[in-house]
């Protein structure tokens, strides 16, 4: 199996398989539309056993929807070299918490133009580009235990992107979201007032080897600290079914920035983890060491395992702990297990 069968079987086994679960439901002249998505059911329970105000919680088993979406993409073919698409795509939960409506959220909302030549420009409400070709061979879990930056970093709606086509194994790629305060009154408006977050950088992926350097001006309404914030991450395929990654992070500290109870200021995040897959089966395991400037270190740890029962149906278990205990010579299983996140169920895709 080559690097491309094997990203194709770890995406497949995740669950992250739209594209090729999408029904065409309209395809002529040059003009396509698919349909997509998922239904997803689990329990979770465990977790931090108090909240941020140091008040105890239940933190007992629940049921719970597990991110079902419903999407659209379409495109149109311009001309042989340039193409005009779409994207736009709902989450619902469905659960009993959301029996009262039907979509809670639109996740993608999206135009652009693609040229195999010039490159992709796209415009509207979609997925940081940071996270798409830098961290993204750490984003493999379904719900928690991603600690590098994600799809929302300084992203999603009244953003702008650019990137190259690919060149020699090279692509770059160019980000930017704007915060308006239109239609604000002065008592309603922020301290920080009308604000751009550009993001951008380069990745090469050539063989085995794939490597994303990246920055992205944090701004605070954004929800960062108003610092850079700059990651240098990479994954390995050592064999057709096993791929190792590991990825370094960093932000300057912000005297002035007060960070929230689960946020972070200045920070050095260091991550190492891997995927094995053999036949319907994939499992995901990683380890991250969190140096912060200002408040608390801290390690964190999760792991996956998932099964394709067919190409369409998936069942998982995931556990993750964000904030784990030093291993040493006085730490107990309880200390180990106190805070541990875990996740299963099933998917349907469609």
């Amino acid at each position: 199996m080559k690097k491309t069968l094997l990203a194709t079987a770890i995406v497949g086994a995740l669950g992250a398989s739209a594209a090729a679960q999408a029904a065409t439901v309209y395809d002529q002249d040059g003009t396509k539309l698919d349909i997509y998505g998922r239904i997803a059911m689990g329990i979770a329970g465990g977790g931090p056993e108090f909240n941020s105000a140091g008040q105890e919680i239940d933190d007992g088993a629940e049921f719970v929807d597990v991110y079902s979406r419903l999407g659209l993409r379409m495109s149109h073919e311009v001309s042989r070299d340039l193409t005009a698409f779409g994207r736009l795509e709902w989450r619902f939960s469905g659960d009993e918490r959301n029996t009262d409506q039907g979509f809670n959220e639109i996740r993608q909302s999206y135009i652009g133009l693609q040229s195999d030549q010039f490159g992709t420009f796209q415009a509207g409400n979609f997925d940081s580009f940071y996270k798409d070709f830098v961290s993204l061979p750490f984003d493999v879990y379904i719900d928690r235990g991603l600690e590098f930056a994600g799809h929302p970093t300084q992203s999603r709606g009244d953003s702008i992107g650019y990137y190259t086509p690919e060149l020699s194994g090279f692509t770059a790629f160019l980000q930017a979201k704007y915060y308006s305060e239109r239609g604000l009154t002065e008592g309603e408006q922020t301290s920080e007032g009308e604000v751009i977050a550009p993001q951008g950088g380069v990745r090469y992926a050539q063989g085995p080897i794939t490597i994303g350097l990246g920055f992205v001006d944090d701004v605070q309404r954004g929800g960062g600290n108003g610092e850079m914030l700059y990651g240098l991450i990479g994954s390995y395929d050592f064999t057709d079914q096993f791929s190792a990654r590991l990825g370094y992070e960093t932000r300057d500290n912000n005297n002035s920035y007060v960070p929230s109870a689960t946020g972070d200021n200045g920070f050095d995040k260091v991550g190492l983890g891997g995927t094995f897959t053999t036949g319907p089966w994939a499992f995901t395991a990683d380890y991250y060491n969190v140096d912060r400037d200002s408040q608390d270190d801290s390690n964190a740890w999760a792991f996956g395992s998932y099964y394709n029962v067919s190409s369409n149906f998936d069942v998982f278990l995931e556990l993750a702990d964000g904030d784990a205990p030093t291993v040493d010579r006085d730490t107990t299983l309880g200390d180990l297990t106190d805070d541990v996140y875990w996740l299963t169920g099933a998917r349907y895709h469609f």
